[in-house]
Order: C-alpha cells, then sequence, then structure tokens
C-alpha cells in the first residue's frame, strides 16, 4: 500500500494493521489496486460474507429506446441522453433546479458509482458528489486503488429536490431511464450503490440497507453485480460506521475481481 493510500485510509478513520495475501486483478481489467487487501482485522460475518458470493438477485431494465428492426446501435446515444435530461420537464423539479446533474467520469469504466440526488453544491455545479460527501467518496475510491476519473458516478436523480428531501416516486419514475441508459451505454462489470435510498430505487425493493450490504444483487438480463455500501453523507454523520464502508469496499473489489464483464 502507497502513502497515498494509508492517508486516505487515516481519513476515513482506518487503522491498517497487517498485509495478507494480495488479490490477483486480470491484466486485462482496468487495474485495482491489490494493495487494497493490507485489511483491518475483522472478526464479523462480513468476514466469512467476503469468502463467497452471496445470493443474487434479479431486477429487470426498461429500456428507454429501441434500436430499428435490424439496427445494431441503440437509438439513444450520450449525446441524446445528455440533451434529453438538460431539457427535462416530466416532473416538477423542472422549476426549481439551478441545473441538471448528469454524471461525470469514464464512459467506459468499469465501476460505475449510483447516488440518490444531487445536493446544493452539485446542484450549483452540475457535477455529482462535489462537496464534502464527495470528497469523502474520493477517498474511499483511492482507497481502492480508484482515482475518481477512473469511475463513472451518477445519480437516481438528475436535479436536486427542495430542501434535500428524499425523491418522491413520480420523480424516480421520470429519472429511472435516464439512469438505466447511463448503465447501459457505460457498461460496468461493477456498480458500488452507496445508501440506502438509490439502493432500494435501483433494485426496486424496500429492504433495510443493512440487509443489503455484503451481498452481491444483480441487476437485469446482463446480471450486473451490485453492491451496497452506506452514503458519504451518512458516515460524515456517523463516523464510527466508516470501518462498516471499509469491509463493503472490500467486498465490492472481490465482487470485481471475480466478475465476467457483463454481455449486452
Amino acid at each position: 500500500m502507497n502513502s497515498r493510500q494509508l492517508i486516505y485510509l487515516r481519513n476515513m478513520d482506518i487503522d491498517v494493521w497487517q498485509r495478507r495475501d494480495l488479490v490477483h486483478v486480470s491484466s486485462t481489467a482496468r487495474a485495482v489496486d491489490t494493495s487494497l487487501t493490507v485489511m483491518i482485522p475483522v472478526t464479523s460475518t462480513m468476514e466469512r460474507k467476503l469468502s463467497t458470493v452471496g445470493p443474487a438477485t434479479d431486477v429487470p431494465l426498461n429500456e428507454l429506446g429501441t434500436a430499428p428492426s435490424g439496427a445494431s446501435q441503440p437509438l439513444v446515444t450520450w449525446f441524446e441522453v445528455e440533451t434529453a435530461v438538460r431539457n427535462c420537464t416530466q416532473c416538477t423539479l423542472h422549476s426549481s433546479r439551478t441545473q441538471t446533474v448528469f454524471g461525470v467520469g469514464d464512459r467506459s469504466a468499469q465501476w460505475m458509482i449510483i447516488g440518490e440526488a444531487p445536493g446544493a453544491d452539485e446542484d450549483r455545479q452540475g457535477e455529482p458528489f462535489v462537496g464534502r460527501a464527495g470528497q469523502l467518496l474520493n477517498a474511499m475510491m483511492l482507497a481502492i486503488g480508484l482515482q475518481r476519473e477512473q469511475v463513472f458516478i451518477a445519480n437516481i436523480l438528475k436535479c436536486r429536490p427542495p430542501g434535500n428531501r428524499d425523491p418522491k416516486p413520480e420523480e424516480v419514475n421520470c429519472c429511472m431511464p435516464y439512469l438505466q441508459r447511463q448503465i447501459e451505454l457505460v457498461n460496468p462489470r461493477i456498480i458500488l450503490c452507496v445508501g440506502r435510498i438509490a439502493a432500494q430505487n435501483l433494485l426496486t425493493t424496500d429492504t433495510p440497507i443493512g440487509k443489503l450490504r455484503g451481498t452481491v444483487h444483480y441487476l437485469g438480463a446482463a446480471r450486473r453485480p451490485v453492491v451496497v455500501t452506506y452514503h458519504p453523507a451518512y458516515l460524515l454523520r456517523s463516523p464510527s460506521e466508516k470501518r462498516k464502508a471499509w469491509d463493503d469496499l472490500r467486498f465490492a473489489v472481490r465482487t470485481f475481481n471475480s466478475a465476467e464483464p457483463a454481455v449486452v
């Protein structure tokens, strides 16, 4: 583990105790620093869950658009989706937003991060996770050897709910096709879902986040692996839970290393 990663782990209040066997990452995959397997001591059930991939749930994805008969390319391109989001007035959130927050990062990334909705900073800057929670998310990614530019980050909602309230079902229904198309276009090898609301809406479940953690969920016909962890904003309010988030990151890397590329 390099000195930069140690700094970010310490910023997460994670103490690194000893080196364990390194996990091999295929040279054909976008490399995740295997030194992340320098682990904190964990003797809980999470340690046992890391040894196996948990049960799967299959959540269907709806198409935002379909290709013409015989066409090999989807109807909706990055440009078309981004334009549609920018001009969207399907729900009332368009009347209170400063701007839409489409998403940011590598559009062919192997890791995709999905959060809940833009906050005040994101609404002003038009980019997800740019406030204090975004700084912590960057630290979490760096702790497993990933720069922010190497992942694609998006939210369930593309507009900020007033007062940062929870998204309403009708708002999610309007925005979800945009996110689904982003997932299809990025075609990530793994999705890291941060926070209860993001996870429950993406996986169409009301299961508490504590029960969603530590299990691999599979999304759609492509059976794309999804791993759930706490939202960085929650970790800022509850720093004692950062150790559990580190467990989740290790579990996500283990899942990534064992995952086959999604077939779409």
